[in-house]
């Protein structure tokens, strides 16, 4: 097989850049050091092809420029509409030249306006040997906010497509724009009950919201929640989910499902003589064991699937698969196909939810079907169950949800939706400080032409439910709704280069479904942020993430507390990082050494760790937050004050932190290397802390008290 490179001729990449600049491919790219680097040709081809354009050869440059260029004369109609409310603006109309054409809004709540016609004029164009004039509409400022519909008619004009009108900015809730709130951000499948099957759980989730709430925290920061496989092994990683739309039933509490009052007593001890591996596991303080646990839930699970619901509850699970339409049934049909046939790669016939193999196991496989739409219902039911304890607690956010970057490439999404994810290439991070090699997160990435023609459908459902029970969002990497790192299939993560999206919809869409749900959305923008990103979402409402490890002035000294950022969620870690008394004990440098992922000489690595130790030592005792010589309780709560100083609307503080644990959740750049997602709470000594114990921990109550003093 001919390698792409080399049918590219490399003496001129002048229309290799032009077309990979118009399918939004950089071809060059600021690096983490301050520089600029090129894309090299490979990776520009290879890029291109994973976009579905063959740019081997000059001749195929040049018939995939022409393409790109006649491509929206082709259509009436754009594919989607995305407009900022209180903003007027301009809608393109492609008709044979000469024809007339009438364009309207029809509204989501019913009734339509008739758009008013531009006298802009527009050059026509010949495509396809048919002479293509363009007629220009104007979108009026006082559109209502929602999804609606453009029609447009005429002789050469019928057609229709969405259009989504939204906010030009997400204002934040009254209660948390008064003043800065504070909440805890936790690894919820770490923090186990005596009553958990061996990892933390929806009841748990609810039960900590209620406690915390009590406390003072407005809001709980917990990991993805998405769905992972239906069957063993398990993906520990919560973000690298089989699905991003739906939910994870290992996190669902038995008990709590209606059915169990209904159990008969043989199948009671059916349910209780499932739980008792599950149960064993709660004083186990080695890795989360999400297998035996699934496994005992499934078992005691499919026990109540079997009891008849009452009338009004299968009324009610009837309504939810009717809502949620054809994904879920989607979703389900894979997590049967997997229980049944493996977890691939299947045969052609069955490489998508409509190839014809699919289409028979919906009848053959249809109760196993309905029993993991079942369980999505019940995952529904608790997250609201979450939502409500943390909001009556007194919580003025209450749950924040994280949603992950991307979707594993052989999971639900991943079959289910077909080209809307690019499947010949992953995406990852270019090499940083803290990941030298670059990172490659093995997820296929949005492929934004495809995503665009299904007018972001699948975008805007995975929104809707994400944000159902939320009263906040956190968006991991929101740097990917401008451009992601992509790495072409086979290739190195630092041979990849950015490819854009269309940032109007990807924010617009967002802060839409973040304004129907009353949620306050946070972006996580660290790392390599291009100029302007961080001051566009600020302009739209959208929080950033500021993590007092990396903030640093011009000089690179600790950035004093009062010049952070307002609409920004501070933290004093993150869980990338080992808690704060595993970070002040450079457990990040011994754990980077240990594990070969160091680029600079080790002893390099620890006098940077131990210089960026004592220049933040140095700036707590500038602010008067510690003494000369404070032990490691005091430092880890002058510098929770020292971030409550700062005018950041929200302040996040990681459980582990509060009970004195120092190792680390996650280890970035490994996979089995290190326990990554398994790692149980515990205090500084590894003893297990349950969920009963947490608030009346000493470490708890002390940084509490140090939080209530700003």
């Amino acid at each position: 097989m001919e390698h792409p490179a080399d049918l590219a001729d490399p003496s001129d990449l002048t229309p290799l850049h032009a077309l990979a600049r118009a399918h939004g491919v950089d071809t060059a790219f600021d690096t983490f050091g301050g520089g600029r680097a090129e894309a090299s040709p490979d990776t520009l081809v290879a890029v291109l092809a994973a976009l579905g354009v063959d740019a081997r050869t000059p001749e195929r440059i040049a018939t995939a420029l022409q393409e790109v260029e006649d491509e929206p004369w082709r259509r009436v109609l754009p594919p989607v509409v995305v407009h900022r409310g209180g903003s007027a603006g301009d809608l393109p109309v492609h008709v044979d030249d000469g024809d007339p054409v009438t364009v309207r809004v029809e509204l989501e709540t019913g009734g339509t306006i008739d758009l008013a016609q531009s006298d802009h004029w527009v050059e026509p164009r010949t495509v396809d040997g048919r002479r293509v004039g363009r007629a220009t509409f104007l979108l009026p400022d006082d559109l209502p906010l929602g999804w609606h519909t453009l029609r447009s008619t005429g002789p050469s004009a019928d057609a229709a497509t969405p259009l989504a009108v939204v906010p030009d900015r997400l204002e934040l809730p009254e209660q948390v724009a008064a003043h800065p709130r504070w909440g805890l951000m936790v690894q919820l499948y770490s923090v186990r009950s005596r009553e958990s099957w061996g990892l933390g759980d929806l009841r748990d989730l609810a039960d900590l919201a209620w406690l915390t709430g009590t406390e003072g925290a407005d809001f709980l920061l917990i990991n993805p929640l998405h769905a992972a496989e239906p069957v063993p092994p398990l993906t520990p990683s919560p973000y690298l989910p089989t699905s991003r739309r739906f939910v994870n039933p290992l996190f669902l509490r038995v008990e709590d499902v209606h059915e169990v009052g209904y159990l008969s007593a043989a199948d009671r001890a059916l349910v209780e003589w499932a739980a008792e591996p599950a149960l064993a596991l709660n004083g186990d303080d080695g890795p989360i064991d999400r297998d035996t646990v699934w496994a005992a839930k499934r078992q005691a699970l499919e026990v109540l699937f079997a009891v008849p619901r009452t009338p009004a509850r299968e009324t009610a699970f009837a309504e939810f698969r009717r809502r949620e339409g054809q994904g879920l049934e989607d979703f389900a049909l894979w997590c049967a196909l997997v229980e049944r046939d493996g977890p691939g790669p299947w045969s052609e016939d069955l490489r998508g939810p409509q190839a014809p193999g699919a289409r028979r196991a919906r009848t053959e496989l249809a109760e196993r079907i309905a029993f993991y739409c079942w369980l999505q219902w019940l995952a529904d039911q608790q997250l609201d169950t979450a939502q409500r304890a943390a909001t009556e607690a007194g919580m003025a956010i209450g749950v924040m949800h994280d949603l992950a970057v991307g979707v594993h490439p052989g999971g639900a999404d991943a079959w289910a939706l077909g080209g809307v994810l690019a499947g010949a290439a992953s995406v990852g991070a270019p090499p940083d400080m803290y990941n030298q090699q670059g990172q490659d997160w093995s997820q296929p990435p949005w492929h934004p032409a495809e995503l665009a023609r299904v007018g972001y459908r699948p975008y805007r459902e995975l929104l809707r439910t994400v944000f159902r029970h939320a009263g906040a969002v956190r968006i991991d990497h929101i740097m990917g709704l401008f451009r992601l790192w992509w790495i072409p299939r086979g290739q190195a993560p630092g041979t990849g280069t950015y490819v854009r999206y269309d940032v109007e919809a990807m924010v617009g869409i967002l802060l839409l479904e973040a304004h129907r749900a009353g949620a306050v959305v946070i972006g996580e923008d660290l790392g390599v942020v291009e100029p302007g990103v961080r001051e566009l979402l600020a302009d739209r409402g959208v929080l950033g993430t500021s993590v007092l490890w990396f903030e640093k002035d011009a000089e690179g000294r600790p950035l004093r507390p009062d010049t952070y950022r307002r609409l920004a969620l501070s933290t004093v870690t993150t869980h990338d990082l080992p808690p704060t008394a595993g970070y002040l004990a450079e457990e990040h440098v011994a754990l980077r050494e240990r594990l070969g992922l160091l680029a600079e000489p080790v002893p390099v690595v620890r006098a940077q760790a131990r210089a960026e130790r004592e220049a933040v030592l140095a700036a707590l005792r500038e602010q008067g937050l510690i003494g000369a010589d404070p032990s490691e309780r005091e430092v880890v709560e002058a510098l929770h004050r020292y971030v409550r100083r700062t005018p950041s609307v929200l302040v996040g503080v990681s459980l582990a932190d509060a009970v004195g644990e120092r190792r680390a959740q996650n280890q970035p750049g490994t996979d089995t290397e290190y326990p990554n997602w398994k790692v149980p709470l515990a205090d500084g000594a590894g003893r297990l802390v349950p969920l009963e114990e947490i608030v009346g921990h000493p470490r708890f109550r002390s940084l509490l008290a140090a939080l209530r003093t700003r």
